[in-house]
Protein backbone atom coordinates (compact mmCIF):
# COMPACT_ATOMS: atom_id res chain seq x y z
CA UNK A 1 0.00 0.00 0.00
CA UNK A 2 1.49 3.29 -1.05
CA UNK A 3 -0.32 5.68 1.02
CA UNK A 4 1.90 8.76 0.74
CA UNK A 5 2.08 8.35 -3.28
CA UNK A 6 -1.80 8.69 -3.19
CA UNK A 7 -2.35 11.22 -1.16
CA UNK A 8 0.24 12.76 -3.53
CA UNK A 9 -2.48 11.91 -6.64
CA UNK A 10 -4.68 13.61 -4.47
CA UNK A 11 -2.63 16.82 -4.00
CA UNK A 12 -2.18 16.20 -0.37
CA UNK A 13 0.73 15.11 1.92
CA UNK A 14 1.36 14.10 5.62
CA UNK A 15 2.38 16.73 8.00
CA UNK A 16 6.04 16.74 8.71
CA UNK A 17 5.61 15.04 12.14
CA UNK A 18 1.87 14.64 13.48
CA UNK A 19 0.74 16.49 16.32
CA UNK A 20 1.66 16.13 19.95
CA UNK A 21 -1.18 15.22 22.09
CA UNK A 22 -2.82 18.30 24.56
CA UNK A 23 -2.27 16.13 27.56
CA UNK A 24 -0.89 13.06 29.52
CA UNK A 25 -1.73 10.37 26.82
CA UNK A 26 -0.18 8.35 24.08
CA UNK A 27 -1.17 9.29 20.59
CA UNK A 28 -1.52 6.41 19.47
CA UNK A 29 -1.96 3.09 21.88
CA UNK A 30 -1.36 -0.22 20.32
CA UNK A 31 -2.57 -3.38 22.43
CA UNK A 32 -2.22 -6.35 20.75
CA UNK A 33 -3.54 -6.22 17.45
CA UNK A 34 -5.33 -3.48 17.63
CA UNK A 35 -4.03 0.54 17.30
CA UNK A 36 -6.18 3.24 19.09
CA UNK A 37 -5.71 6.65 17.36
CA UNK A 38 -6.43 9.24 20.52
CA UNK A 39 -8.18 12.31 19.15
CA UNK A 40 -6.89 14.43 16.10
CA UNK A 41 -7.98 18.21 15.53
CA UNK A 42 -8.07 19.87 11.90
CA UNK A 43 -4.65 21.05 12.63
CA UNK A 44 -2.52 22.16 9.44
CA UNK A 45 1.12 22.82 10.13
CA UNK A 46 0.98 23.33 13.80
CA UNK A 47 -2.74 25.33 13.24
CA UNK A 48 -6.13 25.13 13.83
CA UNK A 49 -7.30 25.19 9.84
CA UNK A 50 -11.18 25.55 10.93
CA UNK A 51 -12.39 26.98 14.04
CA UNK A 52 -15.89 27.37 14.59
CA UNK A 53 -19.61 26.08 14.71
CA UNK A 54 -20.84 24.30 11.39
CA UNK A 55 -23.88 25.90 10.15
CA UNK A 56 -22.69 29.34 11.92
CA UNK A 57 -18.97 30.43 11.47
CA UNK A 58 -18.06 27.83 9.17
CA UNK A 59 -20.09 25.74 5.84
CA UNK A 60 -20.62 22.69 5.74
CA UNK A 61 -17.77 22.70 2.77
CA UNK A 62 -15.26 23.95 4.89
CA UNK A 63 -16.61 21.53 7.47
CA UNK A 64 -15.67 18.40 4.60
CA UNK A 65 -11.95 20.28 4.42
CA UNK A 66 -11.53 20.31 8.46
CA UNK A 67 -12.57 16.25 8.28
CA UNK A 68 -10.02 16.00 6.02
CA UNK A 69 -6.88 17.40 7.80
CA UNK A 70 -8.45 15.15 10.59
CA UNK A 71 -7.98 12.28 8.59
CA UNK A 72 -4.19 13.30 7.31
CA UNK A 73 -3.57 13.84 11.07
CA UNK A 74 -4.47 9.98 12.03
CA UNK A 75 -2.60 8.93 8.47
CA UNK A 76 -0.04 10.75 10.44
CA UNK A 77 -0.05 9.17 13.65
CA UNK A 78 -0.55 5.74 12.26
CA UNK A 79 2.68 6.43 9.89
CA UNK A 80 5.07 7.14 12.56
CA UNK A 81 4.11 4.97 15.60
CA UNK A 82 2.18 1.96 13.26
CA UNK A 83 4.03 1.83 9.90
CA UNK A 84 1.53 1.58 7.04
CA UNK A 85 3.01 -1.87 5.94
CA UNK A 86 1.50 -2.74 9.31
CA UNK A 87 -2.27 -1.93 8.86
CA UNK A 88 -4.83 -4.80 8.40
CA UNK A 89 -7.56 -2.26 8.27
CA UNK A 90 -9.22 0.71 9.73
CA UNK A 91 -11.96 -0.49 11.98
CA UNK A 92 -14.39 2.64 13.28
CA UNK A 93 -14.11 6.38 13.33
CA UNK A 94 -15.62 8.59 16.01
CA UNK A 95 -16.53 11.99 15.28
CA UNK A 96 -17.47 14.65 17.57
CA UNK A 97 -19.00 18.50 15.39
CA UNK A 98 -19.32 21.55 16.96
CA UNK A 99 -22.62 22.77 15.27
CA UNK A 100 -25.64 25.14 15.44
CA UNK A 101 -29.03 24.18 16.72
CA UNK A 102 -30.58 22.62 13.75
CA UNK A 103 -27.64 21.94 10.98
CA UNK A 104 -27.62 18.42 10.33
CA UNK A 105 -25.37 17.68 7.46
CA UNK A 106 -22.86 15.01 9.43
CA UNK A 107 -22.57 12.34 7.52
CA UNK A 108 -21.77 15.03 4.60
CA UNK A 109 -19.07 16.69 6.41
CA UNK A 110 -17.90 13.07 8.08
CA UNK A 111 -17.38 11.66 4.13
CA UNK A 112 -14.46 14.14 3.67
CA UNK A 113 -12.73 11.92 5.95
CA UNK A 114 -14.49 8.69 5.66
CA UNK A 115 -13.11 9.41 2.03
CA UNK A 116 -10.09 10.37 2.49
CA UNK A 117 -9.73 6.48 4.21
CA UNK A 118 -11.10 4.77 1.17
CA UNK A 119 -9.03 6.88 -1.61
CA UNK A 120 -5.56 6.19 0.11
CA UNK A 121 -6.07 2.71 2.05
CA UNK A 122 -8.44 1.25 -0.17
CA UNK A 123 -10.58 -1.83 0.62
CA UNK A 124 -8.28 -1.70 4.16
CA UNK A 125 -9.89 2.06 4.19
CA UNK A 126 -13.89 0.56 4.99
CA UNK A 127 -14.62 0.86 8.36
CA UNK A 128 -18.24 1.89 10.39
CA UNK A 129 -18.33 5.75 12.19
CA UNK A 130 -20.49 7.30 14.78
CA UNK A 131 -21.18 10.68 14.79
CA UNK A 132 -22.36 13.64 17.19
CA UNK A 133 -22.98 16.89 17.69
CA UNK A 134 -21.47 18.57 20.96
CA UNK A 135 -21.60 22.60 21.49
CA UNK A 136 -18.07 22.75 22.54
CA UNK A 137 -15.09 21.12 21.61
CA UNK A 138 -11.63 22.01 22.56
CA UNK A 139 -9.72 25.38 20.89
CA UNK A 140 -13.21 25.83 19.22
CA UNK A 141 -12.33 23.26 16.58
CA UNK A 142 -15.56 22.28 14.33
CA UNK A 143 -14.65 18.72 14.39
CA UNK A 144 -12.82 15.78 15.86
CA UNK A 145 -11.84 12.44 15.14
CA UNK A 146 -10.71 9.15 16.94
CA UNK A 147 -10.01 5.97 15.29
CA UNK A 148 -9.42 2.41 15.78
CA UNK A 149 -7.09 0.21 13.49
CA UNK A 150 -6.23 -3.52 13.20
CA UNK A 151 -2.71 -4.19 12.99
CA UNK A 152 -0.45 -6.60 12.19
Amino acid sequence: MDIIAKLTALGLSLPAEPPKPGGLYEPVRVIGNMAYVAVQFPLHNGKLAYRGRLGAELTTEEGVLAARYCALNVLAQIHKHVGFDNIVGLNFIEAKMLTTEGWNDFARVLDGASGLFLDTLGEAGRHARSLSGAHSLPMNAPITLTTTFTVR
